[in-house]
């Protein structure tokens, strides 16, 4: 009598699932890879409006900020509005049409720790913010007038990774608790929107009237833009030990906050 089968055992994911969390990571990038040119280069060429609406019209009208040209000024700052915006739409995007396809349970059923699960998706976020950033810096670099340099690339490296981690957190907690896409466009409209537009991507924060200069030195995108532009022209508006610290505190607590809801399976699990 022939021995009965072995029926395939459970693998067995000692610590970090590097291979689930690839897959996802990889399936969050190439999501984003596969509408490139509504992805990439739409914000591109969005940016690059803005460069003409607030560069090129004003045709060397406007004076030197901070010791430095107009248009250097506010290519920085263009950059990192990118940067910010493409960040928050890749991961809340991806959770809410994956919630409303009934789609969770492609990454709910395998084997991926609440971890796993935040590092892929906050991870993919940042990877479509710092693609279209980069693509946006090498454009407007092309420009003429605008004179980017790199003062210091440590702040570039470290404001435009930490504001692409920050805002990829963010987009998960929206795409958690959003529902429908007029959820996510409320965050966007009346959130993400404003604190980037007042926090001096195109202007010295110095120069608005109160309460609102004050009040732009408690917006985190102050000085993740300031910061990001210390990189490029070598002088910050704001404290840049405190921008600094903040990045850093702020990537720490949002990716804790992120894993305690998936580890409870806050809206996820029905």
């Amino acid at each position: 009598m022939a021995a009965a089968p072995t029926p395939p055992q459970p693998r067995d994911y000692a610590g970090f699932n590097w291979t689930g969390f690839s897959t996802l990571y990889q399936k969050e990038v190439r999501r984003f890879l596969k509408v490139g040119m509504q992805t990439v280069m739409a914000p591109v060429v969005t940016s690059l409006l803005y460069m003409m609406v607030f560069v090129v019209a004003v045709r060397g009208a406007a004076p030197p900020i901070s010791g430095v040209a107009f248009a250097t000024f506010v290519a920085p700052g263009l950059i990192m509005m990118a940067i910010l915006n493409n960040a928050f739409a890749n991961s809340s995007s991806s959770l809410l049409q994956a919630k409303m396809m009934g789609l969770t349970s492609d990454f709910m059923t395998p084997p991926l720790s609440p971890l796993e699960q935040v590092m892929a998706f906050s991870l993919g976020a940042a990877t479509r913010g710092i693609l279209v950033g980069t693509v946006t810096a090498i454009v407007v670099a092309l420009l003429p007038k605008s004179h980017l340099t790199f003062a210091q690339p440590w702040a570039i490296v470290y404001f435009g990774v930490g504001a692409s981690l920050i805002l990829g957190f963010v987009g998960i907690l929206t795409g958690l608790w959003a529902e429908k896409f007029d959820h996510l466009a409320t965050i966007t409209n009346f959130l993400i929107m404003p604190m980037t537009f007042l926090s001096g991507t195109f202007y010295l924060v110095d120069r608005l009237p109160e309460p609102f200069r004050s009040a732009s030195h408690f917006n985190p995108f102050f000085y993740l833009i300031d910061g990001f532009r210390y990189g490029f022209i070598g002088h910050a508006d704001g404290n840049l030990a405190i921008g600094a610290a903040m990045t850093g505190g702020l990537v720490l607590g949002l990716s804790v906050t992120c894993w305690l809801l998936f580890r409870a399976g806050w809206r996820l699990k029905s």
